[in-house]
């Protein structure tokens, strides 16, 4: 065990871009800030997200404004905050130009106008982009102007829990971390403050759009400290992975349907092919939405599963044929190189996509300005959470394409002034700090192979806790979980930590916390549906 205990104004957890802005904002604001991410720096799901940020850029343009917190409590089916809602849209503009002073490139027009696209559920353009790496060009830039300043970057370091400033009692608050390091060892981290932006947890289901780095870990570590979670039974399926057989999904952004293609079943695309017409009136979408492949996530993923288990096909087709090739390459030179990799090309060859796990809407119950809540409704004094792990209210039952990204910047900042406004109530106490495990670290024993145990985890939330539920597949899906979550605390209690177990352990928690989120929940709407509530 090392003898020194670290200690920092702020800790933030994660590398995403709400960490990272949150990071770089305190640091610029004189205080002395570590960050801790589990692989590099820019493994996080904001370096995979293609499709862009939404905001209107033009503060004094109400309208628009109007028009895009529509857009955002329509998909949010009435569950948003509607406060919160206007509070982030209303300030996207100020926060999206900061983005643009620190360097990011968005993609203008010829003209020296922002190429604006557009994305299922919005009415109108309004998602700024580097073409379809905007979360790598977001992050890129934000690590380059980190290095600038004197952070602590603690990579390859694995978070396992909060210390809190008197155990079991959150409303007291949270003194720091214990965190895990590459060589095995064990360090107690104290601060004044911990920044939880740790992101989500789509690696619970089989096929999902995320890295693998997103295992649910800040809502767990939270919810064991007396941190209170919410809205965790809706998750968002991305309506267009790529489905190659044998390889791990790819997300096909949302964007590319923005800029025209459509969805087909491998029969109506045979259909379209010999009949010709507008491609969109051979979408399988329309049966069930007038904005045919352009719905919300929600919709298209769903009526995309019921179609997929009602013929049998193996995926859908997105089709692109009616496009301009050269301009879909240019515009979407990411996805072309992957599609290229197995042999398609825009244009001339659909592209077969299915739904994957993608975003986890709900998390860690928080306030307006990022401060967690306990689970008896009180302020946790010193532990905020940021980005894709919290729960804010502005994505309701479902969140609207590329308001993530816009959500991550917002909160960041608000989060920042309110920490620094309140720092100085927190202590930093390094004296007597809590070594972990102190009573037997040295008598734990190496824990067996944990690759199955991860394997039945992630098969009970596909089969059970996945687009479409029922009553006797959650009950089934809860016996498993609390079986296996049995079974995992007697190996995590016997062994000594390491990333996977510290990961699996996350991973079951959260499963049964989605789990009887869904189950409580008694109406179908937005992300999550139940068939026996039909």
């Amino acid at each position: 065990m090392p003898e020194e205990v670290l200690g920092f104004d702020v800790v933030v957890v994660g590398s995403g871009i709400a960490g990272l802005t949150m990071a770089l904002e305190i640091a610029r604001a004189g205080k002395d800030v570590a960050v801790v991410t589990k692989k590099r720096l820019e493994d996080s799901s904001t370096n995979w997200a293609q499709g862009g940020i939404a905001g209107v850029l033009d503060s004094s343009n109400q309208a628009a404004i109007e028009r895009h917190i529509d857009d955002t409590i329509s998909a949010g089916a009435g569950v948003c905050d509607e406060e919160l809602v206007r509070d982030v849209i209303s300030e996207a503009a100020v926060r999206i130009r900061a983005l643009i002073e620190e360097g990011v490139p968005f993609e203008r027009k010829s003209d020296g106008e922002y190429d604006l696209a557009k994305e299922g559920g919005h009415q109108e353009k309004r998602i700024l982009h580097v073409k379809d790496r905007t979360g790598e060009a977001i992050e890129t830039t934000l690590i380059e102007r980190l290095k600038q300043q004197n952070v602590t970057i603690l990579e390859q370091w694995m978070a396992i829990d909060l210390v809190m400033r008197k155990r079991g009692q959150p409303q007291n608050g949270v003194r720091g971390i214990w965190c895990l390091d590459a060589e095995g060892n064990v360090h107690t981290i104290c601060c004044r403050a911990l920044v939880l932006a740790t992101g989500g947890a789509g690696q619970l289901w089989r096929e999902t759009t995320n890295p693998t780095v997103a295992t649910g870990d800040g809502v767990a570590m939270a919810h064991r400290a007396g941190a209170g979670v919410k809205h965790l039974e809706f998750i968002q399926f991305h309506p267009t992975a790529l489905a190659i057989q044998g390889k791990r999904p790819f997300l096909i952004t949302e964007a590319l349907r923005g800029h025209g293609a459509i969805l087909m079943t491998i029969e109506g695309h045979q259909i379209f092919r010999k009949e010709g017409g507008e491609p969109e009136n051979h979408s399988y979408m329309l049966e069930k939405d007038p904005r045919g492949s352009l719905a919300t996530r929600d919709i298209v993923a769903r009526t995309t599963d019921q179609m997929l288990k009602k013929s049998g096909e193996p995926h859908a087709l997105l089709v692109t044929e009616h496009l301009d090739s050269k301009d879909l390459k240019n515009r979407f030179p990411t996805i072309a190189d992957k599609l290229q990799a197995h042999g398609i090309q825009f244009g001339p060859d659909p592209i077969p996509v299915t739904p994957a796990a993608h975003y986890i809407v709900g998390g860690i119950d928080v306030g307006k300005n990022g401060e967690c809540i306990t689970t008896n409704g009180s302020v946790y004094p010193g532990l905020y959470a940021i980005g894709e792990v919290a729960s804010t209210g502005l994505h309701g039952a479902n969140r609207l394409a590329s308001n993530s990204l816009l959500e991550a910047i917002v909160m960041s900042h608000r989060a920042r002034n309110h920490l620094l406004e309140h720092i100085d109530e927190y202590p930093l106490e390094l004296k007597d700090a809590p070594v972990w495990r102190a009573d037997g670290l040295h008598r734990l024993q190496e824990h067996a192979p944990i690759k199955a145990d991860r394997i039945a985890l992630r098969t009970i939330m596909s089969d059970d806790v996945g687009l479409v539920r029922r009553d006797e597949r959650l009950n089934r899906a809860l016996r498993k979980l609390d079986h296996t979550g049995e079974e995992i605390e007697r190996t995590w209690r016997a062994s000594k930590p390491t990333k996977g177990l510290v990961e699996l352990r996350n991973m079951s928690i959260v499963a049964r916390l989605v789990t009887q989120a869904a189950k409580k929940r008694r109406n179908n709407i937005g992300l999550h549906y139940n068939m026996d509530l039909e």
